[in-house]
């Protein structure tokens, strides 16, 4: 553990993982969707993942890999890659969010990264791009619908790029429902769950592509987020976990 003034900041590792937890689902721990989180971050420690944890009673945590084994459609290779940034409840304004970012800052420069990379959007599920301007963060490219690359360098250099080519890659699905989904979160075997149900009740064609590993998200993958994405008719129509509500709402309108 480090601790700094008062918050306290528990390093996750291969060796603790079991016994910590990674923060998310902590009281579904015998879930299918934890479990599978849990097996993906015991592959991921090796290739240099790191989450910290906030102690103490403190809720938040951050995740960041090197750029080359980031599950998000960035060529960032020699950057740090954060992909989640996450602060909730009464944690919140306390500066927290500052302290992990921090964190993660300080590993990259100590790991001789040539700077730090994150995927923003205005929707929901990825960090906002607020803090990151605060720390002096620089947006280098744009992706559908409201996403954007932030980059803090620590020296001259080509900064990260976006894998592009969206359109594309969503028009290659097959007619009806696809879903591409990984392990980084674990919420998101609950919202395949919930779209493969729907549209069964529907009577819509679905498919899953499961994403095995950071370069066939690069390669495939239709949205910036990456690890999570669905696309009906060849468009997408979202990224992150909709509730069935919502899921029927957004297919009524493109009928």
């Amino acid at each position: 553990m480090k601790k700094e003034n008062e918050a306290v900041l528990i390093d996750v590792n291969e060796g603790n993982v079991g016994d910590t937890g990674f923060f998310c689902y902590m009281s579904k721990r015998k879930s299918r969707g934890y479990r599978r989180k849990l097996d993906w971050l015991r592959m991921r420690f090796a290739e240099g993942m790191q989450i910290k944890m906030l102690g103490t009673g403190q809720r938040g945590f951050i995740e960041y890999i090197p750029g080359e084994y980031a599950w998000r459609p960035v060529n960032a290779h020699g950057f740090m890659m954060i992909h989640c940034l996450w602060v909730v409840g009464k944690s919140k304004g306390k500066g927290y969010g500052a302290f992990l970012l921090n964190a993660c800052l300080k590993d990259a420069k100590k790991s001789g990264m040539k700077g730090v990379a994150a995927v923003t959007s205005q929707g929901n599920w990825l960090i906002g791009k607020n803090i990151l301007k605060k720390h002096g963060f620089e947006s280098v490219g744009q992706a559908p619908p409201s996403f954007e690359l932030m980059v803090k360098p620590f020296g001259k250099g080509q900064p990260p790029t976006f894998t592009d080519h969206w359109d594309k890659k969503g028009k290659q699905c097959d007619k009806g429902l696809t879903l591409f989904r990984s392990d980084q979160c674990p919420y998101l075997d609950d919202a395949t769950r919930m779209v493969l149900e729907t549209a069964e009740e529907l009577g819509i064609r679905s498919q899953v592509v499961e994403l095995k590993d950071c370069k066939q998200v690069r390669a495939e993958s239709p949205s910036a987020y990456g690890v999570f994405s669905l696309v009906y008719n060849g468009k997408l129509i979202s990224y992150h976990y909709l509730t069935k509500k919502d899921l029927l709402k957004k297919l009524a309108a493109l009928k």
